[in-house]
């Protein structure tokens, strides 16, 4: 069974947003010691609430202080790498949204001239009424079709082309059956070499 997914927005009511909180600090600490132990790495975590008068932290004072300490001693370049707040964050989420959503309106805007082309092309429609945006649009989308199809054609062409080479080579090579020339062949190399062998005995009978 999937668990439901957490609706991220502010709590309103008192208790609840209290309880929410002691749970998400309890898995944040765990999360922590877990990157700090498996991996080996300086882990800490300072939580600020409006239910205790001090901030909470992990592993401890100490252990805050020592790596926090470190952090500062790193050079400012280093400091912000990778760094993330909440406005970053935020940020981010936004940006990827936005490019979720113009993803979404092209492919909404594509099935719609889809379906204006081969609507006008089977007679159910006609481009009376389209404005200039549409127009535009549709016949952009036919000349990328031409592309495309042009595109296949020569890809096919091509494919045909080095089938009939291969086939050409194939059929000079001497056939071979189970690794041997046949008899045909065989008989036709021997009265090469005959010849050839009859036409050196000439050449050294006049010398």
């Amino acid at each position: 069974m999937t668990r439901k997914k957490v609706k991220l927005a502010y709590i309103n009511n008192d208790a609840s947003r209290k309880a929410t909180y002691k749970k998400r600090k309890k898995g944040l600490i765990k999360k922590v010691s877990e990157l700090s132990t498996l991996c080996g790495v300086d882990a800490c975590a300072i939580i600020y609430s409006p239910y205790n008068t001090q901030p909470e932290v992990y592993p401890s004072p100490g252990g805050v202080h020592r790596i926090v300490k470190k952090f500062k001693k790193m050079p400012e370049i280093e400091q912000s790498k990778k760094m993330m707040n909440q406005e970053v964050f935020l940020k981010q989420k936004i940006g990827k949204v936005s490019e979720q959503m113009k993803r979404l309106k092209k492919e909404n805007r594509d099935r719609e001239l889809n379906r204006l082309l081969y609507g006008n092309l089977s007679g159910k429609m006609n481009l009376q009424g389209l404005t200039v945006k549409d127009l535009n649009d549709l016949t952009s989308l036919i000349d990328q079709n031409l592309k495309d199809i042009n595109k296949r054609m020569e890809e096919i062409a091509k494919k045909t082309k080095i089938a009939r080479m291969t086939a050409a080579t194939a059929a000079k090579v001497p056939p071979f059956i189970n690794g041997e020339v046949n008899a045909a062949s065989a008989t036709t190399m021997a009265y090469d070499n005959d010849r050839g062998r009859g036409i050196r005995r000439d050449l050294n009978a006049q010398n």
